[in-house]
């Protein structure tokens, strides 16, 4: 008996790194030294900061696996597990400097981890981030032929006086919602029940999302928003503070980003509600402090600036071809959020 007949063939795990090795090379910043296949990955520090502080963030892309393992559709799942990870990153400012994966899998198919392999480089091209390592293990009895798991881990950098922590926002200041893709990679429990009592299936929904099945709809990758917030900081647009909006929504996630005594009124009619929510309000019974908890509701990523810099802001990102709202505006509080009705 041998390893191979306990249900792990490491020959394929061989070529599956082999398989990986140009896409993963072709992310490779100019900071990186050696190659793929070490015990570790190895990344100098840039030399233009003076004062660097790294940051770092770890994720995963949950329920919305089981969808894409359903419809074995596996490429734009690599790019949910960069984006959650940097965008988190991003929102002190930090420029995102390398990225590591891990994967884990019942049974080890080369198709399928690499179209998701794919689908990490180029979420780390769109975000000039180095898919620096990862790990792949092959778990038989422990995860079902045909399933697997993602996590991902990112490290950035950023400059120690440039750091957005929530201490220069001010009241007055005005909350820049940029549009999500879609759902995201948040609340994917729901809408899986929500498919469940309803009997639908996967292929369904074509006459609402203008062609679209709802898996389709559903498996829309995560917005990177790295490059274009990146190039706003440094375009001298006076960004006081950055929030991704993940789970929990803009309730959870807007006040992380606020300083002491203070809240954020938000407009929910100020901007482009996607047909993907307007379907999930429709197929249950759902209120709305329950929606805006789970979901994002069609702002990915919110920038608070001053209110002179609203227009700015807002053509900014127009030209960077991210639709963008003013959603609301800081007043006195105590860390809530206010959804208008």
């Amino acid at each position: 008996m041998d390893y191979r007949e306990a249900g792990v063939d490491i020959q394929i795990g061989r070529s599956f790194v082999e398989k990986i090795r140009q896409g993963v090379e072709s992310t490779y910043r100019k900071e990186v030294l050696g190659s793929l296949g070490g015990f570790g990955g190895y990344f100098e520090l840039p030399q233009n900061y003076r004062n660097p502080v790294l940051v770092s963030g770890t994720d995963g892309v949950g329920t919305k696996l089981k969808i894409a393992q359903t419809l074995n559709q596996h490429r734009t799942i690599g790019i949910d597990l960069v984006a959650m990870c940097v965008n988190d990153v991003l929102t002190c400012g930090a420029e995102p400097l390398f990225f590591l994966d891990y994967l884990a899998t019942g049974k080890l198919n080369l198709q399928q981890l690499s179209d998701v392999v794919e689908g990490i480089v180029e979420g780390c091209r769109l975000s000039d981030c180095t898919l620096l390592g990862g790990e792949t293990a092959e778990m038989p009895g422990f995860y079902q032929v045909g399933q697997y798991d993602v996590a991902g881990f990112c490290v950035g950098i950023v400059e120690k006086n440039k750091i957005l922590d929530g201490s220069k926002v001010k009241i007055g200041d005005i909350a820049i919602g940029l549009a999500s893709s879609g759902v995201h990679s948040n609340g994917f429990s729901l809408i899986r029940k929500i498919v469940e009592i309803n009997g639908l299936d996967w292929s369904d929904g074509r006459e609402i999302f203008d062609g679209k099945t709802l898996g389709e709809v559903l498996l829309t990758p995560t917005r990177l928003y790295v490059k274009p917030i990146l190039e706003a900081l440094n375009s001298g647009i006076e960004i006081q503070a950055m929030a991704h909006i993940t789970g929990g929504g803009l309730p959870e996630n807007l006040p992380r980003c606020l300083n002491k005594g203070q809240s954020v009124v938000i407009n929910p009619q100020s901007w482009d509600v996607l047909p993907i929510f307007r379907w999930i309000a429709q197929s249950v019974q759902i209120s709305q402090p329950s929606l805006f908890s789970t979901f994002n509701m069609g702002i990915g990523f919110v920038v608070i600036v001053p209110s002179q810099q609203t227009t700015l802001t807002l053509n900014f990102f127009e030209r960077q071809g991210i639709p963008s709202y003013q959603i609301g505006q800081v007043v006195e509080g105590t860390g809530e959020i206010i959804i208008n009705s």
